[in-house]
């Protein structure tokens, strides 16, 4: 009996079944708050080219960089049973080296930018690697590990521009942050989809994914079943590097200037949050990336619906706490076992009388 029940909130669908469900009500509430909150209109931007506009569209591109690094923290949370809190600070880490590379190079073509992006991508990694050395080697709390490079990574990207706020002026740039010519999607969209298909290719072809919930499940089993339980972990740091850099790359390219103290800030929290929400165990173990993406668009669609209520950017981090702490105590494993046990009879019941039913 209870076997049904946590197979309803196991693996497969029944663990997206917390983010579907608050996207749901979301999606309720705005169309009999507003029933054209969610149109979608053709508009022609600064450049003069046609690009999708409305609510919907400002939920799925704000929430580009989110969705991103919901991805990279999910395999840390995983495989490490904590999480990554310098992502913001290592973001702006690696838009800083985006920025001087530019600068540096002077003229920005695709050369150029895809030069500063591989600079910035190799920087991100390293520092992921240092904080995956801390504890994949080190054995150290991966919330306190990582609080070094939360506590200094602003002040490294401001000394590495000299403390200035240097602009990046380029079409291949304003491509990268809006849209590019002649496609209507935002383009931070479209990497998001990139970015999930490469996840999806690399556990296709790889056995990472199940060696990252072996190590986060239990990592003594896995080393006694010749699975490298630190290499595992230090490896979901690096892959979290890169999506460190590419939402740092984004976010730098929306702006088309380098702010170390305000890129992505605070967005550690909404990250971690997404993890959460996505119905991924912030022990460890098992994990669905596309649960996280969906988290990603759950806080961003809340953000987006209170700024429609004319509530002050200063009270919605207030109200968008009260909604996440009600979201994640409803997908905690205690109410989780609770409806199992209220489900898991009633499901056995009806089988039960379903196959009955056939043999008569």
């Amino acid at each position: 009996m209870k076997k049904t029940g946590k197979r309803f909130f196991g693996g497969g669908l029944g663990q997206l079944t917390i983010p579907l469900i608050a996207i749901a009500l979301l999606v309720i509430f705005n169309l009999f708050r507003d029933p054209s909150f969610f149109s979608i209109d053709l508009s022609h931007n600064s450049d003069g080219n046609i690009v999708l506009a409305g609510n919907l569209i400002s939920i799925i591109n704000g929430a580009s960089e989110l969705a991103i690094l919901a991805m990279g923290m999910t395999l840390v949370t995983a495989a490490c049973g904590g999480q990554d809190i310098s992502v913001g600070a290592a973001a702006a880490i690696a838009g800083s080296v985006f920025v001087k590379v530019l600068k540096t190079a002077g003229h920005i073509n695709g050369g150029t930018v895809l030069l500063a992006f591989v600079c910035a991508c190799i920087v991100a990694m390293l520092f992921g690697t240092f904080n995956g050395v801390l504890v994949a080697v080190f054995k150290i709390q991966p919330m306190i590990a990582t609080l070094i490079l939360y506590t200094c990574g602003r002040s490294i990207a401001y000394w590495i521009n000299g403390g200035a706020t240097p602009t990046v002026s380029s079409p291949i740039i304003s491509a990268i942050g809006s849209f590019i010519p002649g496609i209507p999607i935002p383009t931070p969209v479209l990497i998001v989809v990139l970015m999930a298909i490469l996840f999806k290719l690399l556990f296709h072809f790889t056995s990472l994914e199940l060696f990252t919930q072996s190590v986060g499940i239990n990592g003594s089993a896995a080393r006694l079943n010749g699975i490298n339980a630190t290499f595992i972990k230090l490896l979901s740091f690096i892959i979290l590097g890169v999506c460190v850099c590419v939402a740092g790359s984004i976010g730098v390219s929306r702006l088309g200037l380098i702010n170390h103290e305000t890129l992505l800030l605070d967005i550690e929290m909404d990250t971690i949050l997404a993890v959460a929400i996505g119905g991924n165990s912030l022990g460890g173990g098992r994990f669905k990336i596309s649960g996280s993406i969906i988290g990603a668009y759950v806080i961003q669609m809340l953000t987006i619906t209170l700024y429609a209520m004319k509530v002050s950017s200063t009270d919605v981090k207030a109200y968008k706490a009260i909604v996440i702490v009600l979201l994640v105590v409803i997908g905690s494993p205690v109410v989780k076992e609770k409806f199992s046990k209220l489900v898991g009879p009633n499901m056995y019941r009806h089988k039960k009388a379903v196959v009955k039913g056939g043999e008569e």
